[in-house]
């Protein structure tokens, strides 16, 4: 699953009449480099969350030969991460891992290493992070288990206990997510896949890392980094 949905406040006005999705590096939409980079490692199907701009987003979909078969799951509002992974839920329905990457992510993550990874761990989740400057962290704890996250904003926030010597990552916008995590997201509405990710590590959930560290990542998130991927899409 591609996430889609988003305004693009942050890269604004381009994003007033192109969906952050579309956004091009190295002359290529984003959505495209990101679906291609997921047929390469495996998948064999694709859904888009579309909400902001989603008829041009529909419209790229339909005439756009990406490889594999691509369906979308619009949302009346957006429903964040969580929220749109549950409405697009009945697409997964072949019992095998999938991937939930960000639309808006450049990276040069090794994919098929990740998925192997996830599927060896038996985690119910696995996300990539790298050891990097950010002003949200997510908390390992010694076993390598989701803990918590931090962030300069709102503090802290547990599983469970504090852990004590938890080790601080940045998340890269990469999931892989088994299939039985689904039936267990009781949240509803609009909210984080995070929400979901506490509450079950609190329980005894593996929600795993994938470390990333020395490969190239970044966001279009706004101008700057926008401009920074476009110069490593040259090299």
């Amino acid at each position: 699953m591609v996430l889609a949905a988003g305004e693009g406040r942050r890269l604004r006005p381009l994003t007033d009449k192109t969906p952050k999705a579309l956004v091009k590096v190295g002359g290529i939409p984003m959505l495209e480099l990101v679906i291609r980079r997921l047929v390469k490692a495996g998948a064999d199907g694709i859904i888009v969350n579309t909400f902001h701009l989603a008829e041009q987003v529909e419209a790229f979909i339909k005439i756009r030969d990406l490889g594999v078969p691509v369906a979308v799951s619009h949302e009346t509002e957006l429903l964040d991460t969580g929220g749109g992974l549950k409405k697009a839920s009945p697409f997964f329905s072949d019992a095998k891992p999938f991937f939930l990457h960000n639309s808006d992510v450049y990276s040069e993550i090794d994919l098929s290493s990740m998925y192997y990874a996830h599927q060896q761990s038996g985690a119910l989740a696995t996300v990539a992070v790298s050891d990097r400057s950010t002003q949200r962290h997510l908390l390992f704890d010694t076993a390598g288990r989701l803990c918590g996250r931090h962030s300069l904003k709102d503090g802290f926030a547990w599983a469970g206990a504090p852990a004590p010597g938890a080790s601080r990552l940045a998340f890269n916008g990469i999931h892989v997510i088994s299939p039985e995590l689904l039936p267990r997201m009781s949240e509803t509405g609009v909210f984080p896949i995070l929400k979901s990710y506490l509450r079950l590590a609190g329980e005894g959930a593996a929600i795993l890392p994938f470390r990333t560290d020395g490969c190239y990542y970044n966001d279009i998130g706004d101008a700057a980094k926008l401009a920074e991927v476009r110069r490593r899409a040259l090299l």
